[in-house]
């Protein structure tokens, strides 16, 4: 795929790390710290902001070069930064919503629930999350260099110095809820997500696994290959969409041999977007899974990034793509099999997604 069609690995990609602001309202990520864009052309970046607000183009967006550098760096798997995860709240509030084990985060005691008050010394409070992230991203290069975050938990305030070191993105997380039953959730569609899908199908059919559960929650996109070859690993060929750009249309293809005989069922939210939703869609028409879940995002847009002077981009939509059945899922969604609403919760959709798993698996509910 991405050999025949290159192109399409940023058109295609604009949701990987800012996509979930479009879809919560909030994003998470943590990547570094404060650095300095090279400067813009002020009438370049003033026209190209004046254009993304006036087109028309719903998935237009402008993304200044350290932006745009954080979504180029994330798809490939790997980011510098200090591991931990952000979301602002409508009145300009940032907490830190989520800290990995391995990174210089948990290592300074950094915990989820801390309101992050600045980065380096500039107040963070008010700014849109995408600035948060910029200024934790810092400038090139960005692994071994220092960042300082001021932390209030409580009445209590502290500044902690981090380092920023090269973290894997751990994109696919595989694991077994009960025996059997092989769960592969994808967060993003990054380098190498489809092998370890593939690998993960193989090993469940290898133990002689009763069935899959494919949790695409809050995959807000990435690389449209890697989607495809996701797809490839639970198809025996045969399409998985197609995209038209230029006026021109473009099939999406699986590759022979995958597995068509472990039963699948995709968990969805209104989370799940763009080349998360075209390999739901695609397994859905073609009858290989049964999607439980909520509704899905709808972005089904075609984007291309067109540079400015100074690095910064502007993406804009030059097509849309379709699931194999011809379905435009570009602002309309997927519609679940197994409809299980939003207000529910998460862990009333697990229970369904694995009650619907046992049965097709021929298995006691657990």
């Amino acid at each position: 795929m991405s050999g025949s069609h290159p192109h399409l690995r940023l058109q295609l990609a604009l949701g990987l790390v800012f996509g979930a602001v479009l879809a919560t309202g909030a994003t998470a990520g943590a990547w570094g710290s404060e650095g300095r864009p090279p400067a813009l052309s002020v009438s370049a970046d003033a026209a190209a902001r004046h254009w993304v607000e006036h087109s028309g183009d719903r998935w237009a967006a402008y993304y200044s070069p350290q932006q745009y550098a954080v979504m180029t760096e994330a798809l490939d798997g790997r980011y510098a930064g200090v591991g931990l995860w952000v979301v602002r709240s409508p009145s300009g509030v940032v907490t830190v919503s989520q800290v990995r084990g391995d990174g210089p985060a948990a290592r300074a005691s950094v915990r989820a629930g801390e309101r992050l008050l600045a980065v380096d010394g500039r107040k963070v409070t008010g700014l849109p999350v995408t600035e948060v992230v910029a200024l934790l991203r810092g400038g090139s290069p960005v692994a071994g260099t220092d960042v300082s975050l001021t932390l209030q938990q409580g009445k209590q305030l502290r500044t902690v110095t981090l380092r920023r070191q090269l973290l894997d993105a751990e994109d696919v997380v595989v694991d077994h809820p009960v025996t059997g039953i092989t769960r592969i959730v994808v967060s993003a569609f990054t380098t190498g997500t489809g092998d370890q899908v593939e690998a993960a199908v193989q090993q469940s059919a290898a133990d002689r696994g009763r069935g899959i559960l494919l949790d695409l929650r809050g995959n807000s996109g990435g690389l449209l290959e890697e989607s495809v070859e996701s797809a490839s690993s639970l198809l025996d060929g045969g399409p998985v969409g197609s995209y038209r750009d230029d006026g021109r249309t473009y099939p999406l293809t699986a590759e022979p041999g995958g597995n068509t005989g472990l039963p699948v069922v995709v968990l969805v939210d209104g989370g799940t977007m763009s080349a998360a939703e075209l390999l739901t869609g695609a397994l859905q028409d073609r009858g290989r899974a049964v999607v439980v879940g909520s509704r899905t995002f709808g972005k089904g847009a075609v984007q291309q990034p067109d540079p400015l002077p100074g690095g910064a981009v502007v993406e804009r939509t030059v097509g849309h793509y379709r699931t194999p059945d011809g379905h435009d899922l570009d602002g309309t969604g997927i519609t679940p099999d197994v409809p299980v609403p939003p207000a529910d919760g998460a862990p009333a959709a697990e229970r369904t997604a694995m009650t619907v798993l046992n049965d097709l698996a021929g298995l006691d509910s657990q």
